[in-house]
């Protein structure tokens, strides 16, 4: 019988924006770390030759499950809904 394993911690879901203006989504349990792996050229297939990146939207969530189906949901999106969702990801005021 297979044991369910029950990931826990902080995972995230972001939104990079790329150097020719297009956006990438993905999830990762250490975001900084991800950013500087993206930016280096590692990392997604998708982002080798379009760094440096920039951070446009993150969002963090307390269980696994939870964070891959936010970014199943966010890969969804238009380019325009995605727009808006980053306008008011940076509207929010950061502490």
């Amino acid at each position: 019988m297979k044991r369910k394993i029950k990931r826990k911690g902080n995972f995230f879901v972001y939104i990079v924006e790329c150097s020719n203006r297009t956006y990438y989504t993905g999830y990762t349990n250490n975001l900084d770390n991800r950013i500087k792996l993206h930016n280096n050229g590692n990392g997604a297939k998708y982002l080798r030759g379009k760094a440096p990146v920039k951070l446009v939207y993150a969002k963090e969530y307390k269980y696994y499950k939870n964070a891959l189906n936010a970014e199943r949901n966010l890969k969804k999106l238009t380019r325009k809904r995605k727009e808006g969702l980053i306008r008011n990801y940076e509207a929010v005021p950061t502490l």
